[in-house]
């Protein structure tokens, strides 16, 4: 590869630049993917923590209405 006539460009220096370039483009799938597991990781973990919460939630609410219904049998 030339850039003037009189000058050249050392071919380990297109080498090397090559060699980056291809590392770089092999890398981007991986990347990409590593980054779509760690999201849905997060959100899986967000749901079932919401899930959790919900459930502990209704248990509160069932043991109020058995409270008041036990609480309006004895009065």
């Amino acid at each position: 590869m030339t850039t003037d006539s009189n000058q050249s460009v050392n071919a380990q220096v297109t080498d090397s630049v090559a060699s980056t370039n291809t590392s770089t483009v092999a890398l981007a799938p991986a990347m990409a993917m590593g980054s779509l597991y760690e999201t849905l990781s997060n959100s899986i973990s967000m749901a079932t923590s919401n899930a959790v919460f919900a459930q502990q939630q209704s248990y509160i609410n069932y043991q109020t209405a058995t409270t008041m219904g036990v609480k309006s049998l004895i009065s």
